[in-house]
């Protein structure tokens, strides 16, 4: 049996040597760029060429000096497996948590990994999370830890507070993007109904696939998946229900 070990590492304690082997990760197992990539942001970004990122982008990115920051990993016999990068903001008085990164290397991939390392990103004072991806997979991890699953997610709150969460956020890609799809233009006629426009065009073969293998299983809320835009999913905490028993103190004389 393999064996897994999760760590957490708040912002100030993420060493370049981390963050260079999250660089790694990311660049071997993102993706590769779309046919649209070099014409939008330039030719470094080669149609069929991995999608890469330095660990000095990764630190500017999903490490903001201003922002409360998380990052945790998890190892497999030693190898990194996965990762992920979080921040925290304040919206109306509760807590935002955004995953600004989620990745897992493809050889661990439907192992619950993905799975592990949200669940190990949460905390008890959150108030609602986010989370921008072209992988329906990912949004799928992220309901189900988060809230109560993709099929739950509510999408009026989506349309009412998500561009103004996202503006409050100390992220800039985050910040600076803009929501679309029906939920924001009722007059979106490409499938769209709950998306990020990142302008990020990264191959969409294999998250197209993946999400076709999911809607042959369940309904999707968000819509259809077109080039330069993820997919934008926005939970309210799941709170615990309260026991309606009290546990029995117990000391030495019980």
């Amino acid at each position: 049996m393999a064996n897994k070990l999760f760590e957490k590492y708040d912002r100030e304690h993420i060493t370049d040597d981390i963050l260079q082997k999250a660089s790694q990760l990311f660049s071997k197992n993102y993706g590769v760029w779309g046919k649209e990539a070099a014409k939008v942001i330039g030719p470094f970004a080669k149609e069929g060429s991995p999608v890469k990122m330095s660990k000095d982008r990764l630190r500017t990115q999903c490490l903001p000096s201003s922002a409360d920051c998380s990052y945790v990993r998890v190892l497999v016999d030693g190898h990194l497996a996965g990762n992920a990068f979080a921040c925290r903001w304040i919206y109306k008085d509760k807590v935002v948590c955004w995953i600004t990164q989620l990745v897992v290397d493809r050889d661990y991939r439907e192992r619950g990994l993905a799975l592990g390392l949200l669940q190990m990103l949460k905390q008890d004072d959150d108030g609602i999370y986010g989370l921008v991806s072209s992988h329906a997979a990912a949004c799928l991890a992220a309901t189900k830890v988060f809230g109560n699953g993709i099929a739950a997610v509510n999408l009026d709150f989506i349309r009412e507070h998500g561009e103004a969460i996202m503006k409050a956020s100390p992220v800039s890609y985050i910040k600076d993007a803009k929501p679309t799809g029906n939920l924001f233009n009722p007059k979106a006629a490409d499938g769209t109904v709950s998306c990020l426009n990142t302008s990020f065009f990264v191959d969409h073969t294999e998250p197209l696939e993946a999400l076709e293998g999911i809607r042959e299983q369940m309904d999707w809320p968000l819509g259809e998946l077109i080039d330069g835009h993820e997919f934008l999913v926005i939970v309210e905490a799941r709170r615990r229900a309260r026991s309606k028993f009290r546990s029995k103190s117990l000391s030495p004389a019980a």
